[in-house]
């Protein structure tokens, strides 16, 4: 068969006619474009999924002053189902398989729940819950159910829609806690699951990224500096910091009373997780460790976890007298049976002398060494936890350097430090009380925010075991009203339903993340606009308190390697020498020590006239109860520059105007003890 010339060619033109009329047909038109989202919607969110319950576009940009705007959350557990062996916290904040494996309980926790053993030792009862998550959420999340996720990535989605522009997202476990629980599926090296907790945190800015379109599309940014901190708000999204809470980091336990690690281990620890984006960490956390001693828990957790510091370190927490208005928490005295059985045969918790409130344990060597490393690496600490005599010596150091990185995020330190931590720079949010509660705390501080020109924060402590405000009552005559505009004005919320379960804050309290703005409403419906007004300014103080503590450079010495004299030297012990110039060596394990009596003095050249500002002294247990700083610029005539009559020995640092002076002179008017006056090193510093 002979086929025409142009028979293919005709064919051809057809079937192109017929291609461009069906992609006229199905394709967009000028007239019937589909519109793209908007920025802050996902192009494809998975089906099924939980619902927001938010409009509006989220705020971006900041104020006219180039300040940010937006609440904080400086402590939460996104992660923590990972922790604990991974069968504490059950459930997900995202998973690729969807929202039905995301929220679902243990499986330890089927039928009935009555195999929550944790909920039974935190909280009495039998642990008994309706185990079903999605899509029915019968029994969790609840304001008091402690072992099942509140963090479910669209719940914290609707929080940063409501305003939250900071989350820290602290990396947390205890292997203690991890080894003695029932369940698990992992092992209990905690490090491990830090390094896991963080990986999974990138994966799930991943996550968020694929569904608005790509790398670096979503809303859930990982930040690990300020300004790139500030520049993600700028773009209206959440900036996400990487903490560290646990018990041993770096493997730092102690076991009677010996260090399981030494300064090569936390070298290596904190550029681990300084590479990892950590920028902040407690450095101890319910239990002593090589580092510092911890602040009490009360009640029948405190007896509790004072089981496991035995169990974690072969000794239990030791409690003196303390030294100053500060004080720790009083030690849980009631039973724990469950805890207590773990125990060895004839072992039991001691008791505790009321009037000894205090931990012996403070800041040790290897704890200061790793203060200084974090200083040194720009990093923030966190003194909740911390014994008052650990927090004492750490706000020592960072005073004595003027470094401003510290940060009370979940109200565990004493209220007493808390104008200390706001004229260091530093950072205080106070945990997610009630409403009533939380405002009052508010107001009790507010003439020092006011005094130092910060804002302020919440910790929620979301899948941190707490325990999170109750319902107020539907029948409460101030109640939260649906729908409430957020603080911005610029988003409507309305109740959130997850599944077939809607949230309401007056009738469920603060059940999960997503009910963050509703509790703000509550604030401000009981507390009052002024302190949602404070909140509201909490994340530009957080990152102001960060970029300072990575701009921070240490000041120079100007005594360091000095001449130095003094009116008398300790000449006992023919084996050592406590000449003045030891206070001057740069050596902390050298001293000078004077004869024992008052009236004594050092004195240190610096060689020519310098601008002196600030001094510190490192005192030995032999110090001073009253004494003076002096300057001179020629060594005759002598000026007060700082004094005091309340030494409390440890480290002082003497702040004044800046003041021309060759000559430093430390004058002793009394002594603190019947020795001498002891100083391990003197610096001075021109800012």
């Amino acid at each position: 068969m002979t086929r025409h010339p142009h028979g293919r060619r005709g064919i051809l033109a057809v079937l192109a006619l017929l291609l461009t009329a069906t992609a006229l047909a199905l394709g967009p038109t000028a007239t019937g474009a589909v519109p793209e989202p908007a920025w802050w919607e996902p192009a494809a969110r998975p089906s099924p999924d939980s619902a927001i319950g938010v409009t509006g576009e989220p705020f971006r940009g900041t104020d006219a002053q180039g300040r940010v705007r937006g609440f904080v959350d400086a402590h939460n557990h996104i992660m923590s189902n990972e922790a604990f062996g991974g069968r504490l916290i059950c459930g997900k904040p995202f998973s690729e398989q969807g929202v039905a494996d995301a929220l679902k309980d243990c499986p330890e926790h089927y039928p009935d729940g009555s195999l929550a053993v944790f909920d039974f030792i935190t909280k009495g009862g039998d642990g008994r819950h309706d185990p079903d998550g999605w899509p029915t959420f019968a029994d969790w999340p609840a304001h008091d159910s402690l072992t099942h996720q509140q963090n479910y990535y669209a719940w914290i989605e609707r929080a940063w829609r409501g305003g939250q522009r900071v989350l820290v997202n602290d990396l947390v476990t205890n292997g203690v806690i991890c080894s003695v629980y029932f369940f698990k599926d992992r092992g209990c090296d905690e490090m491990t699951s830090i390094r896991l907790q963080a990986r999974k945190t990138y994966e799930m800015q991943a996550y968020v990224d694929r569904m608005h379109g790509g790398p670096g599309r979503g809303w859930f940014r990982i930040v690990t500096d300020s300004a790139q901190a500030r520049e993600v708000i700028r773009q209206g999204k959440l900036a996400v910091v990487l903490g560290v809470e646990t018990s041993e980091p770096f493997g730092c336990k102690q076991v009677l009373d010996v260090a399981q690690c030494d300064r090569g281990d936390i070298d290596r620890g904190l550029d681990e997780l300084h590479a990892l984006g950590v920028r902040s960490m407690f450095l101890c956390h319910k239990f002593d460790n090589a580092l510092c001693g911890v602040r009490f828990d009360s009640g029948a957790l405190g007896t509790a976890i004072n089981v496991g510091q035995f169990l974690s370190t072969g000794t239990f927490w030791q409690t003196g007298k303390c030294t100053g208005p500060q004080q720790d928490n009083p030690i849980g005295s009631a039973a724990a049976p469950g805890a207590e059985a773990k125990l060895p045969p004839g072992v039991s918790v001691p008791t505790y002398a009321a009037d000894a409130r205090c931990n012996t344990r403070g800041l040790t060597e290897l704890g200061e060494y790793a203060l200084r490393g974090m200083m040194r690496r720009g990093m923030m600490l966190e003194i909740d936890h911390m014994s008052v005599k650990a927090a004492g010596r750490a706000l020592d150091v960072l005073d004595a350097a003027s470094y401003p990185g510290v940060l009370s995020s979940h109200s565990w330190m004493d209220l007493d430090w808390t104008e200390r931590v706001y004229r260091l720079g530093g950072f205080i949010a106070q945990y997610m009380h009630g409403a009533e509660a939380f405002g009052a705390e508010a107001r009790r501080t507010d003439a020092l925010r006011e005094r130092y020109g910060v804002g302020y924060g919440y910790g929620t402590d979301m899948n941190g075991v707490g325990g999170w405000p109750a319902p107020r009552g539907a029948d409460t005559p101030n109640p939260v009203r649906y729908p409430f505009r957020s603080a911005d004005g610029g988003s409507v919320l309305d109740r959130q339903t997850t599944g077939l379960r809607t949230w309401d804050v007056n009738t469920d309290g603060a059940a999960h993340h997503g009910l963050v703005p509703d509790w703000l409403e509550d604030v401000r419906t009981v507390a009052g606009q002024d302190v949602v007004d404070d909140l509201f300014r909490g994340a530009e103080s957080y990152l102001r308190t960060w970029g300072a503590s990575e701009r921070h450079t240490a000041a120079d010495d100007l005594a360091a390697g000095a001449g130095a004299t003094a009116s008398s030297s300790e000449w006992w012990n023919p084996f050592t020498r406590y000449a003045p110039g030891n206070a001057v060596d740069g050596d902390p394990g050298t001293r000078w020590a004077s004869e024992w009596s008052d009236d004594q003095w050092l004195r240190i050249d610096l060689g020519r006239v310098r601008s002196v500002a600030r001094v510190t002294l490192d005192w030995e247990a032999a110090h001073a109860a009253a004494y003076r700083v002096e300057l001179s610029t020629d060594g005759t005539r002598w000026r007060t520059a700082w004094s005091t009559t309340a030494g409390d020995g440890g480290l002082d640092t003497a702040r004044f105007a800046a003041t021309e002076a060759r000559y430093v002179r430390v004058v002793g008017v009394r002594r603190a003890t019947s020795w001498g006056y002891s100083l391990r090193e003197v610096g001075v510093h021109d800012r």
